[in-house]
C-alpha cells in the first residue's frame, strides 16, 4: 500500500461500475447548461457514460441525481469559501468572494455563469421543489458570509451599525447578477469592473487606532 487514495466507484451488478465523481462532474455540466427541466435522462446518461437503469439504481430518480450534483458542487467549492473566510478583513473577504465568483463564472472549464443560478430557478409543477433545493444551497454561501461579517463586527472591522445579514445578502445579490451576465457573454474583465464598483460602496470602519483581527476577536 502506497497511501494513494482511490477514486470511489459505484458498482451496480456485473460488470457495471463507474467513477462516481466523474459521473457527477458530467451530470453537473448538463444541468448547468440546460437547467433541471431542460436536461433529459438521455442527455444525462450520454454525458455520464452509463445507462438509465444504473442511474436510477444509484440515485433513485432524476431528482436524486440532481441533489447529488448539488452536494458535489458544494464540495468542489468548499476550498473557495475557506479562502474567503481566511481573509484578513471583512472587505478583503468581500473582495475575495466577488473576484472568485467572477473567475468561476467565466472559467472555460465549465458553462458560463453558475449552476446554482441556472440549474433550477423556475420549474413546472412536476419539479416544483427544485428551486427550493437550489435556493437552499445558495443560502449556504450567504450564511457563511453573514457569520464572517458578524465576527468582523465584533473585531471592529465594520462601522457601528453595519448589518452583517444585509451585507451578506448584498454580496449574494451582486454575485448572482454577475453570474447571469456571464451566462449572457460578459467577460471576466467586465465582471471585475462590477466587483470594483460594488466594493466602492463597502462600509469602512472608523479611522484611527488599530482593531483586532476577526480571529483575535474570536478568542
Amino acid at each position: 500500500m502506497n497511501g494513494t487514495k482511490k477514486t470511489p466507484c459505484v458498482k451496480l451488478g456485473r460488470p457495471r461500475e463507474f467513477d462516481l465523481n466523474a459521473a457527477l462532474d458530467q451530470a453537473m455540466q448538463v444541468f448547468w447548461r440546460k437547467g433541471y427541466e431542460g436536461a433529459s435522462m438521455a442527455d444525462l446518461t450520454t454525458a455520464m457514460g452509463i445507462n438509465s437503469p444504473s442511474v436510477y439504481a444509484a440515485f433513485g430518480s432524476k431528482h436524486g441525481l440532481f441533489k447529488a450534483v448539488l452536494d458535489h458542487h458544494d464540495k468542489t467549492r468548499a476550498g473557495f469559501l475557506r479562502d474567503v473566510l481566511a481573509a484578513p478583513s471583512a472587505k478583503d473577504a468581500a473582495s475575495r468572494f466577488l473576484l472568485g465568483v467572477a473567475e468561476h463564472a467565466t472559467d472555460p472549464g465549465h458553462p458560463p455563469g453558475s449552476l446554482l443560478v441556472q440549474g433550477g430557478l423556475t420549474c413546472g409543477d412536476a419539479a416544483a421543489k427544485i428551486p427550493e433545493e437550489v435556493a437552499r444551497h445558495r443560502a449556504g454561501a450567504e450564511l457563511t458570509l453573514r457569520e464572517r461579517f458578524e465576527c468582523s463586527t465584533a473585531a471592529k472591522e465594520l462601522p457601528l451599525g453595519a448589518q452583517p445579514p444585509a451585507l451578506a445578502r448584498y454580496l449574494i445579490a451582486v454575485a448572482n447578477g454577475m453570474c447571469v451576465q456571464a451566462s449572457s457573454g460578459a467577460t471576466r474583465e467586465e465582471l471585475q469592473q462590477v466587483v470594483q464598483l460594488a466594493l466602492s460602496a463597502w462600509p469602512e470602519p472608523a479611522t484611527g487606532g488599530t482593531t483586532p483581527s476577526c480571529e483575535t476577536a474570536k478568542k
